[in-house]
């Protein structure tokens, strides 16, 4: 199973739901039978660790962001992973028109997998703190949602 989170540069929202979502899955015993990445659809920031700002936030959670670098979507990660979860619509409109055909990777909204139907992770990345600090309430929400998705799939292939 491969997880990929998706947002804009791959700095801020992306990043901490990767560490946050890992995890998750270890504490529920899955870490080792599922992939987790995270990109940005846009090419900006290539290379560059997350925002100091969402290291900081993160940390002071106990989730480690150092090691993060960000990337941008690649073609073959439509056939490398079985979700593409975006941030927002606008990353999910992105992913869905660079999306091959025959590809039957699931596309969606993270904040589905917290009952958040159509909500976004807003982007932290132009305000204060505290919204580095919402990013991680919801995709903590969206993360536990998500490992109990995946725990069923994994389940249903068993």
């Amino acid at each position: 199973m491969r997880v990929l989170f998706v947002c804009l540069g791959n700095i801020c929202r992306s990043p901490t739901a990767e560490a946050m979502f890992r995890r998750h899955l270890d504490e529920a015993g899955l870490a080792a039978r599922v992939e987790v990445d995270s990109c940005g659809i846009g090419p900006w920031h290539v290379g560059k660790a997350p925002d100091p700002r969402a290291r900081l936030a993160a940390a002071e959670r106990g989730l480690d962001l150092s090691a993060l670098r960000a990337r941008q979507l690649a073609a073959d990660d439509f056939a490398r992973f079985d979700y593409l979860l975006a941030m927002d619509q606008d990353n999910l409109a992105a992913l869905e028109a660079q999306r091959p055909a025959g590809s039957e990777a699931h596309m969606g909204l993270f904040l589905d997998f917290a009952g958040l139907q159509g909500r976004a992770v807003p982007d932290p990345y132009y305000g204060g703190d505290q919204g580095f600090e919402e990013v991680l309430d919801l995709v903590e929400a969206a993360s536990l949602g998500l490992v109990a998705a995946v725990r069923r799939r994994l389940e249903a292939g068993s």
